[in-house]
């Protein structure tokens, strides 16, 4: 069988160029079908190649991704590829996660995190959420993670493309694990207020809606310095916030409830404390003499009624004697996600009912 034999690079060498694509059925046609058969595996091996580093997912503790760019397009073979350097996240634990696009499959493991995909419209990508992410509604109806410490298989069986966790809950263990089998977990932690917004902003950057993040995050800032604003002249009252009661626990500087106190216009009394959630005892209290003293109050989280009513043996307290023991949702104020801000009216309302109107609680961010 009688073959063409193609010699240099210019334009005759090429099968869609001039008296060559006159000639290339004629030609294709002297091709064998071993030959077409390979040109195909080239170009099936070729646009494989494109599809797993376009959905290629990196984490690193040490700043450096475990694939170079260099590296990346001699795996393709165009060169052209070694200059596509994805997107870089730095999560609260100071890893970096590398990401091509956007996850299409993310496991939350926390009620904050749910709450903010679905906020941002993702709840399509939501494929799994804990037993306590109740709101909104429709959340509940997602696959249920075995508690804080959700088992490795049962995270692997969901095939995630992301894992959002919280800090303060997401196990050494099952960091360390998920690690090893490469699945890609991101770290998050809200001390102060502002990152609240800021947790909103990435989480909507990492999966490509930038836009949604941002209206989101302007409108909860715009709330946020609209009740600062009409409390800063305000008398501010000494507030006791129970995070705990036995062993009895508040809210410190390094906590972002700490910051929701002073912008309602409260003055903490345990600002003044080096930790972010303070133990104190019960002299300490007696002693700083708060004003108002507010219970987070729910369902699955928050103080009982009966522990509330123990305060009431306390009756030097100006907060007993003047019966300004309050309550709050605990799904608005220890959450730290969208609704955060309807948290803070509710919180400005109770500490400052004559200078807040029904009105102004109604908006929803």
């Amino acid at each position: 069988m009688k073959r063409e034999t193609r010699v240099g690079l210019g334009s005759a060498a090429l099968p869609w160029s001039g008296a060559s694509w006159r000639a290339g059925v004629g030609r294709v046609k002297n091709e064998s079908r071993f030959e077409r058969a390979g040109w195909r595996d080239w170009a099936c091996g070729f646009f494989l190649c494109l599809l797993w580093l376009d959905s290629a997912v990196v984490l690193a503790d040490d700043g450096t991704s475990n694939m170079t760019r260099r590296q990346q397009g001699i795996l393709t073979g165009m060169p052209f590829m070694a200059h596509i350097t994805p997107r870089t996240f730095v999560d609260s634990l100071g890893r970096k996660l590398f990401l091509a696009k956007a996850p299409g499959r993310v496991v939350s493991m926390a009620p904050n995190v749910t709450e903010i995909l679905f906020a941002l419209g993702l709840e399509e990508k939501v494929v799994a959420v804990t037993p306590f992410c109740d709101y909104p509604p429709e959340a509940q109806n997602k696959t249920r993670l075995g508690g804080s410490n959700p088992s490795i298989e049962q995270i692997l069986a969901l095939k995630p493309d992301l894992v959002l966790a919280p800090q303060d809950m997401i196990q050494a263990d099952l960091l360390q694990h998920l690690d090893r089998v490469k699945v890609p977990i991101f770290v998050l932690q809200a001390a102060q207020l502002e990152d609240v917004v800021v947790q909103i902003q990435t989480i909507a950057r990492i999966f490509d809606r930038s836009k949604a993040g941002d209206e989101l995050a302007a409108t909860i800032r715009q709330r946020i310095a609209a009740v600062k604003e009409r409390t800063q002249a305000l008398t501010r009252p000494r507030v006791l916030y129970v995070l705990n009661t036995d062993p009895l626990q508040t809210v410190g500087p390094g906590s972002f409830i700490h910051q929701l106190i002073e912008a309602a216009g409260g003055a903490n009394i345990a600002a003044d404390t080096s930790t972010a959630y303070p133990r104190f005892a019960l002299e300490e209290v007696l002693a700083r003499d708060p004003e108002l003293i507010v219970f987070p109050v729910g369902t699955a989280e928050g103080i009982p009624e009966e522990e509330q009513q123990q305060w009431r043996r306390w009756s030097s307290l100006s907060a007993v004697k003047h019966n300004r023991l309050v309550h709050v949702p605990s799904v608005l104020v220890d959450r730290p996600g969208p609704r955060i801000v309807e948290g803070l009216e509710l919180l400005a309302k109770a500490l400052h009912p004559n200078a807040f109107s029904e009105e102004s609680q109604e908006k929803k961010p």
